[in-house]
């Protein structure tokens, strides 16, 4: 007789949709709040983000499947940094990353997301991803912790319930924005960079 699988085990797959790693399926652990994004919208994100992810320095926070993170690795992001608070979806984020050959490339952090900002040495990155639990209402928290770790620069890629859209502070300018029924995604540019916003999806 089989043992019972513990909670944290795969229910389901995500896949990495382009770059060296295109097809790789990643485990999605039973896990509250966690919501991979859908293959449409991150294959909107990374055509928006096509001519910028080459070398990139890229935070992925609340990490869960790893799909933003590692596909940003698989098209040519330089390295990432995965925080996840959740210690059996770390684990899993850390056998995704062996199991791709990539510890040179990818640190996972097991780390509550806004206690890791504000103790973490500051650093630059060009891209971040923030994908909070949708429940737990962290967007306004979390974009003011981000100055510290981030180049000026900066691309930050916020995704949040259709109908509950964060305000989103200065310096940051809004360049795409898309949307489903259930979701609303979109990409700032930090107002030091001297690229104009576009409004246009």
């Amino acid at each position: 007789m089989k043992p019972r699988q513990p909670v944290a085990a795969a229910v389901g797959q995500v896949r990495i949709i382009g770059g060296k790693w295109r097809g790789t399926k990643l485990p999605v652990p039973l896990s509250p709040g966690l919501r991979p994004s859908s293959d449409r919208v991150r294959e909107t994100l990374f055509n928006w983000l096509m001519p910028r992810i080459g070398g990139s320095r890229v935070l992925d926070l609340f990490a869960g499947s790893g799909a933003l993170g590692l596909e940003a690795v698989s098209r040519g992001a330089g390295q990432a940094t995965l925080v996840e608070r959740d210690a059996a979806l770390a684990r899993q984020l850390r056998e995704s990353v062996a199991r791709l050959g990539a510890k040179g490339q990818v640190q996972v952090v097991q780390a509550d997301a806004l206690q890791w900002l504000g103790q973490a040495p500051a650093g630059q990155a060009d891209i971040v991803f923030v994908d909070p639990p949708f429940a737990a209402g962290l967007w306004a928290q979390v974009l003011a912790g981000l100055g510290p770790h981030l180049a000026a620069d900066a691309w930050l890629y916020l995704e949040c319930p259709a109908d509950q859209v964060p305000a989103v502070p200065a310096p940051w300018l809004l360049h795409r924005e898309g949307g489903t029924r259930e979701v609303r995604f979109a990409l700032y540019r930090r107002a030091a960079a001297t690229l104009s916003p576009d409004h246009n999806t």
